[in-house]
This record gives structure tokens, C-alpha cells and sequence, in this order.
């Protein structure tokens, strides 16, 4: 009897594909293995097979495999039904979450390759210059990929030469599939075995002593082993003999030397091989993990609400440890890699080499290996440490999640899809391993406060500081008033001067924040008043002064500074408003002395940028350090004494419903970066509108009064958490077709849902990268089946993409829009 499976494809299609497979094939194969299928005309795909049986499909004739790639499954029962879920809660496809989780090196990519026609013989003559350059390397070399003639032919696109060469029969082409996973060999080196006895050595030295290099290299590798047991690389001996690798290698080829390879991990933990001791929690901490302990034994989600610089970490620390003991890995979950490079250093103290990390700055080859020791379970991945992509990480013995920061909106993936929410995918990760699930934050977000204050989410609270100090001291500047009587320096206001000069006469450190990076967000013509746009956003291009260019934060657009005018040729240009690059310039001409840092998406582009720039003002290498929003995020410095907000009214005068309760969390935890350790710390808060509620709710810690208000509005009207809400986006280059298509859909969901529809409406940004948008908002309320809602919007979704004129109009869906 035929035997068929089903495969899941990394393509945004909502369906399963189905393939032909032999009798020993499907013996050998299970769900979670990769295979090489064939997808259309000459495509090859890596799948992940999903069920194997004997029902062929009704629609086509099914296709053979190309090749098996696994020899087990690289994806496990569990972590399907994970993204069985995520695709259907967030309305993408699973051929999309594939794509999403798994490392690229294991979606293997098709290339093709050029191949000469050996049957057919071809006249020279009746070839043009570039056509005759790839034939003539092709009588060289058997086979040429695609970049390959694009080098030889020097041009970007070959596909019309390539075109040409086929229609003449001079080339084949053909699909190879490659695989993208190298693993690191590290080449080590031996001596001989012929000369392993001391006699041997003897006679050797003797033969070598008109070669007194080789002679060196040998006696120092005699020496290496003598005092070591393990392997010697090659640059080790090359270092410690002085030599070179010509040397090294002419030993090798007399074969006085072997050489040998040794797999070995990318990512390696160098540290103590004795670990530290957690350390003993004080009576808050106690009172807080004896709370968590009994919410878990209800299999209850925990909430862990502890102010800022309270030991959060260190209960997590108590957990892991019996997490462990019990043989069972644990996940760690923060919302910024920023954040991970300071805690890893800090969780490597206690569980040295047990701890993985996985996170978008590490490379695919480096991922590929963290996915393997998970996969394992192997020793060194008990501790998973990782931004929101960690979660799709293969795991089998999972009895602990912990999402700090679970406030923060970074957990929300925006683009491309699944747009998913990593804390509530963590939750339903946790639920279907049964383990044990904590969020902590010092600031929780509305949903989660509401979820325990219902009695759905256990809940216990830390209310004081580690070591009782006392929590920073909060002042509001009116700017508008110190404009006014002229007391302002630049950005600066006298008070927030006069503090900062303290500061850095007492010999501590200050954090200043402003929420935008760049030196200006607008540069315009005093003549016209004209302000330069992006080409294909609907955004004024940003000043950064480092660069001496105009930058769009949307699409990357940059063009160079213009010296006049554009619209009128008037050289009078002037700057408007302030980013992160403004005040780092600022403070440098103010405080010379001082030595002033600057953390932004501009500055920590590589993958050890956060790093860098953690690492030299922890250790008090940097006086200043001036950021966005990065800073805010549960980092630890011991000196910081001082933090400014240059302007926290950017914050609050933003067009979105949750801009109150974001700005009470950004300004509490950026100030909670003052004063950790001994001193109490000091904030100062510049605003125009010192007398708004959210910023005194700040000041006095309230808050339970900022969610109570909070709630209240939201209530009235039916925002999360008291409704649910679907934001549609409809994605199109042609303005009119987009307008049509948006009030078709709308006019549809209006039939079904009645007054909950709320749009179409355009954006603050209307058009990015040449696309216009309009957004649809859809408000569910807790009595409405969300499943049924859903599959009426995927019903009417149909009904639009029958209609031809609409078939181009890209439609997204963000469920839990944020």
C-alpha cells in the first residue's frame, strides 16, 4: 500500500502539503524530521513532517521526496502543539511559525547551478561577449552557481545571460540543496606515533638539530603534553614555540607531527569551575518565594511584583536551583539583549557552564547548537537564557518559566508573522510541559495585575529595597517655567545641572534618558519652513550629526546633509527638537571633563555592541551615560547616584491608549537605576506639565492609583484587559484600490460585529517603504468566543480575496494588538 506524509512547509500558506514516500522511507521517518521536498516547478523546500499515513490527496498527485535530512526528530510532539497554537491564536500560518523557530541553517535553501549541455554542440561565433564568458568558464568547471557567473560576467543581474544561454541550449540548470550548518572544527595536533618513546624523541632532536625551529616546535609540544592532558591546538603551540604555521605544517607533512580535528561548540562558558553559592534572601525575599511556592502548587501562573532593585533575581536564583536538583531545565525569559549580557554574568556565578543562551545577535551556526544541547538535554543547556525567540527551543524536560521584565511591549513581535506575545505564548509553553510559570516586574502591566487581582494568577510582592535602601528621591522641573525666566542651558535645566555637578564631584555616575535617537528629529529652512521627507515613508527624516546625514528610522532611507535649502535654495537651516546624540554632544561641551558614553540602536549594532558599552560603565569607565529606552530595562549599576528624563512629555503625548500606563513604566524603571546600592539615589523629571497625574503617580510610587484609573478607562471604553482586541492592517502601494478594499472589509465586519469595528483609519505614519496603511480595530468582549470570532474574520477575509481588485492588498492580522 502507497505510503504518504504530511509536511509542513516554511510558507505563509495555510495548509499541509502532501508527499509519496517509499516503504523503507516510512519506516525510517518521524514527526519533528526535516525532509528536502520539491514545491512547485523547480523548487526544493525543507519540511518538517507533520503525520505519516496512507490517504493520498484528492486534489493532485503527490510528489516523491527529494531526500531525508534527520536521522531523529529535530522538532518535538510538544513543541508542534506549541506552534499549533501560536499560529492559531495569532491568526498566521504554521508554515510561517516554522520559519520563525527554527535556526535558518536548518531551513535548507535551494541554489541553483549551472551545468554545460554536454549533447549539444554549440558555434562559438553566434555567442555574444558575456554569453561566451560563461561558456568559456564552463569548460573549466563543471558547475558555476548563479554568484559565481554574476563575478565572472560582472553584472548584479545574470538572469537574462542565463535566459539567452538556455534558449540556446548551452547550459542546464539544475536545484542543489545545501546545507547551512558547519560545525566548528578546531584542529589540534599531536606528536607522531612513531616518536612516542623517549628513545625515538632522542633520535628525532638529533636529526633536527640543523632545523632548530622545527626542533623548538617539538620540544615545546614534548613540553605541553608533559604539563597537560588535554588536546593541544595548533595556535596554542604556535604561540607557545614562537614559530610559524609554515613550520607547524612542514612537521606535519614529514608526518613528525599529526594534526586532528576536534568538534567543538561556538558559544562556551569560561569561568570558575566553582561555582558560588546563592546567597541567603532577607525576610521580604523569603516571604515572596514562600508565596510563589504555594501558588505553584495550586498550578497557578505566579505574578512577582517587587520594586525596583528589591532581589527579584535572587528568588528567581532559589527556583532554578531546585529546578535543577530536580534535573529539569529551566527558561528565562527578558525582553532586551541588552539585558542578558549583564545577567549571564551574574546566573554564571551560580550554575557555571548550564547555562545556554539564544538570542538574534548570536549567528545561525551558534543557534543551531544551543537548539541541539536543548534538543539532548544536555547539561550545559539546564538554563536557557534568551530573548522571546528562546521559546520555540526544543524542549523535553521544561519545569520552569520565568518572563522577567513581563511588562515590557519588546515580548510583542511586530513583523513579520506570527505576531505573537512571548509572555502569553510562555504561559500556554508552561501549561502544556506542566511546569511552574513566574512573571516578574516592579512595574507589572495592567493584564497581568488584573489577571491576579481576579484571583486567575497567583500573586505576592517585595516592597522593600535589598539591604533597605531607600528608593530614589523624585523631583519635577517645569521646563516651560525655566524657559521662561531664561534658566535653561540647551536641554539642560539649572537644577538638573547643579545635581550632575554634585554628582560627579562625589565621584558617582548619571544616567540621562531621552527616548529618541539621532541629534534631531527635524531639520527645517527658516526661509520656507520646509522640512525634508522620506521618499517612501510619510516621515520627516531624522538629523544624526555622527554621520553627517538624514536617516529615515522607518525604511533606513539616508541621504547626506543638504548645505541649502531643497525647496527655496535658502542656506538657513535650523534643527528642531533633540535625540540621544544632541545631549551626548551637549553634556560633552558642558562637563569636559567628563567622560560620556551613549547607548542606542546606532551604537549597539554588533553582536558584543551592548556589551561594550555595559561592561565599560559598570566598571566606571564612563561618567554619563546618555540612551533610549535600552537603559530602562532592569539593568544593574552599583554607582549610578543621578537620573534625568530630559523631556517625559514625548512620552505621554502619544496616540495610543496604553501611553499613561507606558510612561508610569518607563519612568519608574529608568528610575530604578538610581541609587541601588548605598546612597539613596536621586531623579530628576523635565517636563512641560509637572502637574499631570501619571508623573505625580510617579513620583509618589502609586501604583495601584495609576492601575486603578487605568482600568476605569479601559472599562469605558472596552480596551484590554476587560476586552480583547484584533488590529487588521491592510497593506497596498495604490492609495485608491487601498481605500476601496479597507471599506469593503469594514463594511463586512461591521454586518457581524455591530458597533465593535472600530475604522478604517490611517495611521500616525501612513506610508512606509512605498505601502500605504489603514487600520482596522476590532474589540472582542470576554462573552464573545474569540475562536468564532476569529473564524468569521478569516470567512469574510475569503469573500475579499474572491474579488480580483482587492486579490493584491496585503491583509495582517495582530491579535493583542500592543
Amino acid at each position: 500500500m502507497a505510503n504518504f506524509i504530511n509536511v509542513i512547509l516554511p510558507i505563509p500558506l495555510e495548509r499541509l502539503f502532501t508527499y509519496s514516500i517509499t516503504e523503507e522511507e516510512a519506516k525510517l521517518l518521524q514527526t519533528g524530521m526535516r525532509v528536502a521536498v520539491p514545491f512547485g516547478k523547480s523548487k526544493i523546500y525543507t519540511g518538517i513532517v507533520y503525520s505519516i499515513h496512507q490517504t493520498p490527496p484528492q486534489a493532485y498527485e503527490a510528489k516523491e521526496i527529494h531526500e531525508l535530512l534527520d536521522d531523529y526528530p529535530i522538532v518535538t510532539q510538544v513543541q508542534l502543539k506549541h506552534w499549533e497554537w501560536i499560529a492559531s491564536y495569532y491568526m498566521c500560518s504554521l508554515g510561517e511559525v516554522v520559519r520563525s523557530a527554527l535556526p535558518g541553517a536548518f531551513l535548507l535553501e535551494s541554489e541553483t547551478l549551472v551545468l554545460r549541455n554536454r549533447e549539444f554542440e554549440m558555434d562559438e561565433n553566434e555567442l555574444q561577449d558575456d554569453e561566451f564568458l560563461v561558456f568559456e568558464a564552463l569548460q573549466h568547471q563543471s558547475i558555476l552557481k548563479v554568484n559565481e557567473v554574476a563575478a565572472i560576467v560582472e553584472r548584479k543581474n545574470v538572469l537574462p545571460i542565463l535566459q539567452r544561454l538556455l534558449e540556446k541550449k548551452v547550459i542546464l540548470l539544475k536545484e542543489e540543496v545545501y546545507e547551512q550548518y558547519k560545525p566548528k572544527l578546531v584542529r589540534y595536533v599531536k606528536l607522531g606515533s612513531p616518536y612516542t618513546s623517549d628513545e625515538k624523541l632522542e633520535e628525532l632532536l638529533n636529526e633536527l638539530t640543523r632545523a632548530p625551529k622545527q626542533s623548538q616546535v617539538v620540544l615545546t609540544l614534548f613540553q605541553l603534553q608533559g604539563r597537560t592532558k588535554k588536546p593541544i591546538k595548533v595556535s596554542e603551540l604556535e604561540k607557545s614555540s614562537n614559530s610559524s604555521k609554515a613550520v607547524i605544517k612542514s612537521l606535519v607533512d614529514k608526518q613528525i607531527l599529526e594534526e586532528y580535528y576536534i568538534k567543538t561548540d561556538r558559544v562556551s562558558y569560561d569561568g570558575n569551575s566553582e561555582n558560588l553559592d546563592s546567597k541567603d534572601l532577607n525576610e521580604y525575599q523569603k516571604h515572596a518565594l514562600t508565596d510563589i511556592k504555594a501558588s505553584f502548587a495550586q498550578a497557578k501562573v505566579t505574578l512577582l511584583k517587587g520594586v525596583t532593585s528589591s532581589g527579584k533575581t535572587e528568588v528567581y536564583v532559589k527556583l532554578i536551583e531546585e529546578c535543577m536538583e530536580k534535573g529539569l531545565q529551566t527558561l528565562y525569559l527578558l525582553p532586551e539583549i541588552a539585558l542578558t549580557t549583564q545577567l549571564i554574568s551574574r546566573l554564571q556565578e551560580y550554575f557555571g557552564d548550564k547555562i545556554a543562551i539564544y538570542h538574534s545577535k548570536y549567528n545561525v551556526q551558534e543557534r543551531v547548537e544551543v537548539w541541539q544541547n536543548v534538543l539532548q538535554a544536555k547539561s550545559k543547556a539546564q538554563l536557557v537564557i534568551g530573548a522571546r525567540s528562546a521559546l520555540y527551543l526544543p524542549f523535553s524536560k521544561l519545569g520552569l518559566v520565568i518572563v522577567d521584565e513581563e511588562h515590557e511591549s519588546s515580548f510583542k513581535q511586530f513583523d513579520p508573522a506570527p505576531r505573537y506575545h512571548a509572555r502569553d505564548a510562555a504561559v500556554v509553553l508552561g501549561n502544556l510541559h506542566e511546569a511552574n510559570v513566574l512573571l516578574g516586574s516592579a512595574t507589572p502591566s495592567v493584564e497581568s495585575y488584573h489577571n491576579a487581582q481576579i484571583g486567575k494568577y497567583g500573586y505576592t510582592e517585595i516592597t522593600r529595597r535589598f539591604g533597605n535602601v531607600l528608593m530614589p528621591d523624585m523631583e519635577l522641573v517645569d521646563i516651560k517655567e525655566a524657559a521662561r525666566k531664561k534658566r535653561m542651558k540647551g536641554h539642560f535645566s539649572e537644577r538638573l545641572l547643579l545635581e550632575m555637578e554634585d554628582t560627579l564631584l562625589a565621584g558617582d555616575q548619571i544616567i540621562l534618558f531621552q527616548n529618541r535617537r539621532g541629534f534631531a528629529p527635524l531639520l527645517e529652512c527658516l526661509t520656507c519652513g520646509h522640512t525634508p521627507q522620506c521618499p517612501n515613508c510619510d516621515v520627516s527624516l531624522t538629523y544624526h550629526q555622527f554621520r553627517n546625514q538624514l536617516r529615515c528610522h522607518y525604511c533606513g532611507h539616508h541621504s547626506a546633509l543638504p548645505e541649502v535649502c531643497i525647496a527655496c535654495g535658502s542656506p538657513e537651516l535650523d534643527t528642531k527638537g533633540f535625540g540621544t546624540e544632541q545631549i551626548e554632544t551637549e553634556v560633552s561641551s558642558l562637563f569636559p571633563e567628563a567622560k560620556v558614553g551613549r547607548m542606542d540602536l546606532d551604537t549597539t549594532r554588533g553582536k558584543h555592541g551592548y556589551e561594550k558599552i555595559i561592561t565599560a560603565f559598570e566598571q566606571q569607565e564612563l561618567d554619563i551615560l546618555v540612551g533610549t529606552q535600552m537603559l530602562t530595562k532592569g539593568l544593574d549599576f552599583r554607582n549610578v547616584n543621578l537620573v534625568g528624563v530630559m523631556n517625559a512629555d514625548s512620552l505621554l503625548n502619544f496616540p495610543d491608549y496604553r501611553a499613561h500606563e507606558r510612561t508610569y513604566q518607563l519612568l519608574t524603571q529608568v528610575s530604578g537605576r538610581a541609587g541601588r546600592t548605598k546612597k539613596r539615589g536621586k531623579v530628576i523629571i523635565q517636563t512641560y506639565n509637572p502637574y499631570h497625574q501619571i508623573l505625580k503617580q510617579v513620583t509618589t510610587g502609586d501604583y495601584e492609583g495609576m492601575y486603578a484609573e487605568q482600568l476605569y478607562e479601559r472599562e469605558q471604553y472596552k480596551y484590554p484587559p476587560v476586552n480583547r482586541i484584533i488590529k487588521v492592517t491592510f497593506k497596498h502601494k495604490n492609495y485608491t484600490i487601498l481605500n476601496e478594499a479597507a471599506d469593503w472589509f469594514s463594511g463586512a465586519l461591521r454586518t457581524n460585529f455591530g458597533g465593535t469595528v472600530l475604522g478604517p483609519e490611517y495611521p500616525p505614519v501612513a506610508r512606509i517603504r512605498n505601502q500605504y496603511l489603514k487600520h482596522i480595530l476590532i474589540k472582542v468582549s470576554t462573552v464573545q468566543s474569540l475562536a468564532q470570532t476569529k473564524s468569521n474574520i478569516k470567512r469574510i477575509e475569503k469573500s475579499f480575496n474572491a474579488i480580483s481588485l482587492y486579490r493584491s492588498v496585503r491583509v495582517i492580522y495582530n491579535v493583542d494588538h500592543i
